[in-house]
């Protein structure tokens, strides 16, 4: 009788283990993030530290740094210039936020009609804000000149024999501002409220056509709600950047006439360039980041408590 061996059974090739697959993904998530973080952490990270850091001391760039604890800080609460800065700064934010949200919301929904060269309106609205912005304010300046200027020579044509100062005037030297930049931004957040409008079905406005909503009733119960993303994100973007607002205001009214255009921005750039106190411009500079963090955080908090 012939007996036959039986070989023994081969294991299973067994592959990676779970802990080396994880690990493979985490450096291939890495290896994307790692290029754009060590950008933000050169350039905005590791400058938000040193800024915080000098803030707590004395320093001109020249000598060396001391050590004055809150004294920078007790400095700006009782600096009647800065109290000034800062409601300036709420009061362009308070105008440009509601103006340029309204204005953009407002021709996204005319240029996304079917009409005849929208394609050159869409352009036009929002060539000025790729266009230099020092130009857009040397221009605005001579527009708004008090005594040559179109739009003063519009109004006394239409009979008010006193048009305001404008860029020359205490009182509406921060509306000439405001005017200024919500017409530069308004073409770039238009253009993300016509990416948001065309992403709403059609199918939604012929159902309420049908159903007999006017079209001031499909705006609001339809166009509103469903752009309430693109309105968040708008909403977060211009206040941060009204909030940060400089350069407009320095080449238009450079803080003036006497200090009712002066914006938090222009305090940091002159305690800190101009006057070497890098300790006090960065204390000032730590205070708006806060407060551009705690309205952001807030609206965050806004935003989650309506879509629930």
């Amino acid at each position: 009788m012939t007996s036959t061996t039986v070989a023994p059974a081969q294991a299973p090739t067994q592959g990676p283990s779970q802990a080396s697959r994880r690990w493979r993904s985490i450096r291939l998530g890495w290896s994307f993030i790692l290029p754009n973080f060590l950008g933000f952490a050169t350039l905005t990270l590791v400058p938000v530290l040193a800024s915080l850091a000098l803030s707590f001391l004395d320093w001109d760039s020249y000598s060396t740094p001391k050590w004055v604890g809150l004294a920078n800080f007790e400095r700006m609460i009782h600096n009647e210039t800065f109290w000034t800065a800062l409601r300036n700064t709420a009061y362009y934010a308070i105008g440009h936020v509601p103006l340029t949200l309204c204005a953009a919301l407002g021709f996204a929904v005319l240029l996304n009609q079917k009409l005849r060269g929208v394609r050159f309106f869409r352009t036009a609205l929002f060539f000025p804000y790729i266009t230099s912005l020092v130009a857009v304010a040397v221009v605005w300046n001579m527009l708004l000149s008090p005594e040559l200027g179109p739009v003063n020579q519009l109004l006394r044509a239409i009979g008010i024999d006193n048009p305001p100062g404008w860029t020359t005037s205490t009182t509406w030297a921060m509306p000439a501002v405001i005017l200024a930049s919500v017409w530069r931004d308004l073409g770039y957040y238009m253009i993300l409220y016509l990416a948001g409008l065309q992403t709403i079905p059609g199918e939604l406005y012929e159902a309420a056509q049908v159903d007999g909503a006017s079209a001031w009733q499909r705006f609001w119960s339809i166009t509103v709600p469903s752009l309430r993303p693109t309105t968040f994100f708008v909403l977060i973007m211009l206040t941060i950047s009204s909030f940060k607002v400089f350069d407009l205001v320095q080449v238009m009214t450079e803080g003036g006439p006497g200090r009712s255009t002066l914006v938090l921005s222009q305090v940091i750039f002159r305690e800190g360039i101009t006057q070497g106190r890098f300790g006090y411009s960065s204390a000032v500079s730590m205070v708006l980041f806060v407060i551009v963090l705690t309205i952001t955080l807030v609206q965050f908090q806004l935003q989650r408590r309506s879509e629930r």
